[in-house]
């Protein structure tokens, strides 16, 4: 038995408890965790923005210790330090065939399985794959890949969501090159790899956005120039901040209609604007024909930071090992597993950048 954060529905508090985990399968992995980041895609998960099967263990944002692989499993190995990820492509559908991994039409199929039961025998779901708010897991040998060296175990949990998404959307979605401007919405843990990101790519001007002056300071040390309290004059001000034409590029990391639509006009003309925050169905965006015309702007969805987590983390742990990338800059606070439902209200609340759970 080991301690989990169990949803036991759509709504409901999450419960702390003991759950009893098989032993890997043939093509499984288990890990223990040494730290989970809490996102706001498990509050979303949560409250349900987004759709998950329950009861469920969530969080999807982890890095962990290997325990025992199962038969086939070769990549990995007892005693490995691994990155869960929480999307892995299954290489043959349509758009992991054009090389758009992050689409992958079957990278949550292992969602809706049963991976886990409850003291009292009930069944329990991974929550996006990976079930990472839990001292350990049971996962698919896809769902782990190894930490780069150099990087630090606790840390490398925040690799597989924020820092990915984050570097991939300014880098893989907005493609910032050197010299542009960039407005970036939201200094969460997602908006601070973003703001790291941008000045990694040596954008000029770097305007940072969020409702609360308390983390102006958060995002200067992540590389903002400029930072911005939301207000109905935000795109104002940041055109101002850009020369009076607007950012070249917006990344918007909240996911609510009005912010997006700030986002947009906050660019240029022929600016682009990236969407990384996960918005409900109710949030619905308007635009006049004439004005995409006449502006010239580009909006683009971006899920995982449009990233090839293989591929990207090699790149990442490059900038860790060189000092351009802090990923302990993005945790503003370390917590146990009991700490995740205050973590959703300060998430609620726009406090504070990533809260960790460390084991």
């Amino acid at each position: 038995m080991v301690r989990a954060a169990v949803l036991p529905a759509i709504g409901a508090p999450l419960e702390i408890t003991g759950i009893e985990l098989p032993e890997p399968g043939p093509g499984q992995v288990r890990v223990r965790l040494a730290a989970a980041g809490v996102c706001h895609s498990d509050l979303s998960l949560s409250n349900g923005t987004m759709r998950v099967p329950v009861p469920a263990v969530l969080g999807h944002e982890g890095a962990g210790t290997v325990l025992a692989v199962g038969e086939g499993v070769t990549h990995v190995a007892p005693g490995d330090g691994v990155v869960l990820n929480w999307a892995p492509s299954c290489g043959s559908c349509h758009p992991c065939t054009l090389g758009e991994v992050w689409l992958c039409a079957d990278a949550l199929t292992g969602a809706g399985s049963v991976y886990a039961v409850t003291e009292d025998g009930t069944e329990l779901h991974p929550g996006l794959n990976v079930a990472a708010f839990a001292e350990e897991t049971v996962v698919a040998a896809n769902c782990v890949l190894p930490v780069p060296d150099g990087v630090p175990l606790t840390d490398a949990a925040l690799l597989g969501c924020a820092a990915l998404t984050g570097y991939g959307a300014v880098h893989h979605s907005a493609r910032v090159r050197e010299g542009e401007s960039v407005v970036v919405f939201g200094v969460g843990g997602v908006g601070l790899a973003t703001l790291q990101a941008a000045r990694i790519a040596g954008a000029g001007a770097i305007v940072a956005v969020d409702v609360s002056p308390d983390k102006e300071a958060l995002a200067r040390q992540a590389g903002a120039t400029e930072y911005v309290v939301a207000s109905d004059t935000t795109a104002r001000e940041v055109r101002k901040l850009t020369g009076g034409q607007g950012a070249d590029v917006a990344v918007e990391c909240v996911g609510r209609a009005a912010t997006i639509r700030t986002a947009w006009d906050s660019t240029r003309r022929g600016g682009r604007t990236t969407v990384v925050g996960i918005g409900g169905k109710d949030q619905q965006v308007t635009f006049n024909a004439l004005e995409i015309f006449h502006w010239g702007r580009t909006l683009s969805g971006c899920v995982y930071g449009n990233s090839n987590p293989a591929e990207d983390l090699p790149v990442l742990a490059g900038h860790i090992r060189a000092g351009r990338l802090d990923l302990g800059a993005l945790v503003t606070e370390r917590i146990a597993l009991e700490g995740i439902p205050a973590a959703f209200d300060n998430m609620i609340a726009g406090k504070g950048g990533r809260a960790l759970v460390v084991f």
